[in-house]
């Protein structure tokens, strides 16, 4: 079959009016937190994980995509009107989009934004939908060492992608090997970190430790920071539309947003952030009006919104083809498909085709539905601006210790929920990535797995790792993994860092 009919069959999934109202659920659900600073898409999907574990797995995972893109369209809502980012990857949009604001031209900001992320959104998961099979061929031919190089780059990814420091991120990564060692050997049978406590022999919930690091431990790190600086939100003054002017300086900068942020996402040491960084130093380097950055360049919130919702899309493409979670809400939803015993990967497109396409397809759908639902209900997402943050950091407590408890109903589990909850805090505190805790937990199975097969086919013989010119490929790309995240965010922070320096002046 081809990708069009594979699309259509995913588009008559999508369709299907549960789906659709799991769709809507998750735009709606991400565009809130996305809004809220702070709380991102990856530890609302975290905090649903449980509480989704009896749900169809395909709707789970449509919700959850859902919560992905909302998420990305809702951090600029923060970035311009309160010169907040509720997520990373719009730090960059706060540079224009605020001043816009302050200008009385919040408005048109939002508006660029908006239909920025639909366009690039738009093109985005039809480019998620024509590459995947082609990855799909040729990881089909797998054998136990080139998954075994596959998993190593997986770990250098997460190592080198989140946070500022890959040895931190090593640390946080080995922290996660160490708890997917608990429970029973798979091969000898044989108990395995489990200190005699019968509950640690089925090894560690990769729910309870998402929902524990990612909601109470993001939760107790952000209401520790207290109020430190009081926010006064940029009313939106004028009419929303964008002037015939502002669509001429903002189309191209829309596509070659889209063109920078759907590869960086997709590569295994991408990001969101990195494109947004890339494209405002383009737009900026490509404007006729460059004395207009720093002061509201209406092309410095096109691009990197661009950026960054082509970047979400190209984030699922390694994690749908090859099981690789390049972001930290990617790391979350591989933790979703394992709920239900699904395996991102290859032979997932060959044994359940609908859910995939059907996910694929609901993207669009989910695309669509936040430009519809964005600008008429700017109102209600600046409103939520005003929810106090004890109230609001309580419910994601309750909610997480309630959902946990729902999903499996152990004083145990609960004592679990509350110890990595805590370690999530220090690991915060102390400045280190959580996201490679969790894909170590999930993927650190798999590799020992794959590792000794490997070995037991070749009768212990290492060499066999780097024989095959596909693993060898592997392991030079996670090589370079760790040099190219480097230059990236070196090169486009710089661009950005300048530009501070030069407004101060």
């Amino acid at each position: 079959m081809s990708t069009f009919e594979f699309l259509l069959q995913g588009l008559a999934v999508a369709f299907q009016p549960m789906n659709l109202l799991f769709a809507f659920i998750g735009v709606m659900l991400g565009t809130a937190v996305g809004v809220l600073p702070g709380i991102g898409p990856a530890l609302t999907v975290a905090l649903l994980l449980p509480a989704t574990y009896k749900l169809d797995p395909g709707g789970s995972l449509i919700m959850f995509a859902g919560i992905y893109y909302g998420g990305m369209y809702g951090g600029s809502t923060t970035s311009i009107l309160l010169n907040t980012p509720g997520e990373s990857s719009s730090i960059v949009t706060a540079l224009e989009g605020n001043k816009m604001a302050r200008a009385g031209r919040g408005g048109p900001a939002l508006a660029t934004a908006a239909i920025g992320s639909f366009v690039a959104g738009l093109i985005a998961t039809l480019g998620l939908a024509f590459i995947a099979p082609y990855i799909v061929k040729l990881a089909l031919v797998f054998g136990p060492r080139e998954y075994f190089a596959l998993m190593i780059l997986a770990f250098v990814t997460v190592s080198s992608a989140f946070g500022d420091s890959a040895l931190r991120g090593l640390t946080s990564l080995f922290i996660g090997f160490a708890l997917a060692m608990v429970g029973i050997d798979q091969q000898t049978g044989q108990a395995r970190l489990s200190f005699g406590i019968p509950d640690l022999l089925d090894g560690i919930e990769v729910t309870t430790l998402a929902v524990a690091m990612f909601a109470i431990g993001e939760t107790l790190y952000i209401a520790a920071q207290g109020n430190l600086v009081a926010d006064k939100i940029e009313a939106v003054k004028g009419s929303l539309w964008m002037t015939a002017q502002d669509w001429s300086r903002s189309w191209k900068a829309w596509l070659r947003g889209t063109v920078i942020g759907f590869p960086i996402g997709a590569m295994p040491a991408g990001g969101a952030e990195i494109g947004t960084f890339l494209s405002y130093a383009t737009e900026k380097r490509l404007s006729k009006n460059p004395e207009e950055f720093g002061k509201g360049a209406i092309e410095g919130v096109a691009g990197p919104e661009a950026a960054n919702n082509a970047s979400a899309a190209g984030t699922l493409v390694p994690l749908l083809t090859l099981g690789l979670p390049t972001s930290a809400t990617a790391a979350i939803m591989l933790a979703g498909f394992q709920q239900y015993g699904l395996q991102p990967g290859p032979l997932l497109f060959a044994t359940n085709p609908q859910l995939v396409w059907g996910l694929i397809a609901s993207l669009l759908l989910a695309n669509a539905m936040l430009l519809v639902l964005n600008l008429p209900l700017i109102g209600l997402w600046v409103r939520l601006l005003t929810i106090p943050k004890p109230w609001l950091y309580a419910g994601i407590l309750l909610f997480a210790t309630l959902g946990t408890i729902g999903a499996n109903p152990s004083v145990f589990e609960l004592g679990m929920l509350l110890a990595f909850g805590v370690l999530g805090y220090i690991m915060r505190l102390f400045g280190y990535p959580i996201a490679p805790v969790v894909v170590g937990l999930i993927l650190g199975p798999l590799a020992e797995q794959q590792l000794r097969r490997a070995l037991s086919i070749s009768q212990g013989d290492l060499t066999t790792l780097v024989m095959s010119p596909i693993a060898a490929g592997l392991l030079l790309v996670a090589a370079a993994a760790f040099i190219i995240p480097l230059i990236l965010r070196l090169r486009g922070r710089g661009q950005v860092l300048s530009q501070l320096a030069a407004n101060e002046d």
